[in-house]
């Protein structure tokens, strides 16, 4: 499974360094949208294509 690790913080919602699963990702008309839950089970948060190479960075 995937994890990603917030690189900045979403007002209200998540820290900087939360780390996320990628729970799902779909396609719809060339538009891709992920699905992401925090490492503590606690919270989803869906993100485009874009925001996800902004806001995350991948964790191995």
């Amino acid at each position: 499974m995937k994890m990603f690790k917030l690189i900045e913080d979403v007002p209200s919602a998540y820290k900087k360094g939360t780390k996320f699963f990628l729970i799902s990702h779909s396609e719809f008309i060339g538009v891709k949208s992920y699905v992401l839950l925090a490492e503590d089970l606690k919270g989803k948060i869906e993100v485009t294509e874009e925001e996800l190479r902004i806001k995350f960075v991948p964790i191995h």
